[in-house]
């Protein structure tokens, strides 16, 4: 007489389903989906404050420029933005927006009190409040 043993196999050792390995991989691609879109707002959110710095400091050089030279709002001069941006003077190159707007300059005079010397254009790069500028 032979017998045989049989063996059963434990309940506890499963294996995942199809279904169930499907399902996390979903989650993953969703919660990596949200990832992108988050890290690309924070970078937005980040080019907009840099953008915003820069013009106020681009601000700031150009009044400092004005008062070491008793130079008046409304004094009428071409070559302001030379002045400020180049080798030896307050920045050695032009800012560039990294979201890839483009600034204008106030041309042919020192701009008033509360009047940008530098913009973006992108109408969402602009400081909110400039009274004192």
């Amino acid at each position: 007489m032979i017998f045989h043993t049989i063996v059963a196999r434990p309940n506890h050792w499963r294996a995942f389903t199809l279904l169930e390995t499907t399902l996390v991989v979903a989650v993953l691609l969703g919660l990596v989906g949200i990832l992108f879109v988050g890290v690309n707002s924070y970078k937005a959110g980040a080019d907009r404050a840099i953008c915003i710095q820069q013009v106020a400091t681009v601000q700031e050089a150009m009044r400092s420029y004005c008062h070491l030279n008793e130079l008046e709002s409304g004094q009428k001069i071409d070559d302001l933005k030379q002045r400020l941006i180049g080798e030896s003077k307050f920045f050695a190159a032009a800012p560039y927006c990294r979201s890839g707007g483009n600034y204008s300059f106030y041309e042919g005079a020192v701009p008033p009190v509360g009047t940008l010397f530098i913009q973006c254009s992108i109408v969402d790069h602009t400081p909110k409040d400039i009274v004192g500028w």
